[in-house]
């Protein structure tokens, strides 16, 4: 990848809200030359969403997220990948990692209460033929996400120092 595109990339995981004319100045390139490259790394599947951190408390989006820990028996031929996808069909599930350790895989998942998310991880997950175990955590609060500190997190939330 070339020093324009990966500078490109980094500005817009920043602030996705840069336009081609605010990169430019950034980078020394023209706008026509910007957004060209960001046409093909759009095209190319480089980008693949622009997307918002948004504070879901401040919002009034009342949610229950889960991160669960899920161990598998990988297919052969296949290993994690045939599992990893039959899990990210669920409407439920937001993201899925593979991971090294303990557990397989990593699944976040959102419902909308504590019972939703445990019904989801009884009868859709924890059921299928190739998994294993779950470990589920329930998300409690967000201090920081995607490198933006969340409410809270950043105003009255820092230890004062300890006088002797």
């Amino acid at each position: 990848m070339t020093k324009l595109r990966t500078d490109i990339l980094g500005l817009l995981r920043q602030d996705a809200r840069f336009s081609a004319a605010d990169i430019s100045k950034i980078v020394n390139a023209t706008e026509a030359e910007v957004a060209k490259e960001i046409k093909a790394l759009e095209d190319e599947g480089v980008i693949r969403k622009y997307t918002v951190v948004a504070d879901d408390e401040l919002a009034g989006k009342d949610v229950v997220e889960a991160l669960i820990e899920v161990k598998v028996s990988p297919m052969y031929k296949h290993g994690f990948d045939s599992i990893a996808e039959d899990i990210y069909q669920f409407d439920e599930v937001k993201t899925v990692y593979l991971m090294s350790g303990a557990y397989d895989l990593c699944v976040v998942i959102e419902g909308k209460t504590l019972k939703e998310v445990a019904r989801f991880v009884s009868e859709k997950l924890s059921v299928m033929d190739k998994v294993l175990s779950t470990a589920t955590h329930f998300i409690l609060k967000k201090y920081k996400v995607n490198g933006v500190l969340m409410r809270g997190g950043d105003v009255g939330a820092r230890r004062q120092p300890i006088h002797a």
